[in-house]
């Protein structure tokens, strides 16, 4: 965990890296296939879609050039997906039954405008889902009472003076647990969050 995600899209870019290959694969696999189940997607042709997704992201990530802005890469990330499904749908290689109802095509044009509800829920998707997979990893970097400590504090929500008294260290202690793990994540997540 010794590289940042930023350093991991830089690694990915050059395509010498095995593990930034697995890495990514780890992180958005699992996003990626509830994205296509979500889609109405079934059975053997969910593999095929989540590989034919994740082929061109294979084949595109060197042209990708994070704008610094947050959400760039998730939003590259989920048009991909978008127009993969897109391709898939007119192949015929699927029937798809949209959620509500609704036209297929009404309902991928509702995930690419960023600004529609069904577009920031699937961003908030990703961005639990991401996080979620950046704090497993980084758990084993902190001592047991550190992480346990912020877990208390941030992911259950429990009062900093409760969690000290719980696990016998100073509030302070608390907040600092937070700040050490929570900077960590933001190291971790650049490029991938926001």
């Amino acid at each position: 965990m010794a590289t940042t995600s930023a350093s991991l899209l830089g690694r990915l870019r050059d395509g010498s890296d095995p593990d930034a290959w697995g890495r990514v694969l780890e992180l958005y696999g699992p996003l990626i296939r509830g994205w296509v189940e979500r889609l109405g997607v079934r059975g053997t042709d969910t593999d095929d879609l989540v590989q034919d997704v994740l082929a061109v992201v294979v084949r595109r990530v060197p042209e990708f050039v994070h704008p610094q802005r947050p959400g760039a890469f998730r939003g590259w990330l989920r048009a991909i997906a978008l127009n993969c499904a897109r391709d898939f749908w007119r192949a015929k290689r699927f029937t798809p039954v949209s959620p509500g109802g609704t036209d297929f095509g009404s309902y991928l044009n509702q995930l690419e405008d960023p600004d529609h509800p069904l577009s920031r829920e699937w961003d908030r998707e990703h961005d639990l889902h991401v996080t979620r997979k950046l704090l497993d990893r980084l758990k084993a970097e902190f001592e047991p009472k550190t992480w346990e400590l912020f877990r208390r504090f941030v992911l259950d929500g429990a009062p900093a003076d409760e969690v000290a008294a719980e696990l016998g260290a100073t509030p302070n202690a608390v907040y600092i647990a937070k700040s050490r793990v929570l900077a960590r994540l933001r190291e971790e997540a650049v490029g991938l969050l926001g």
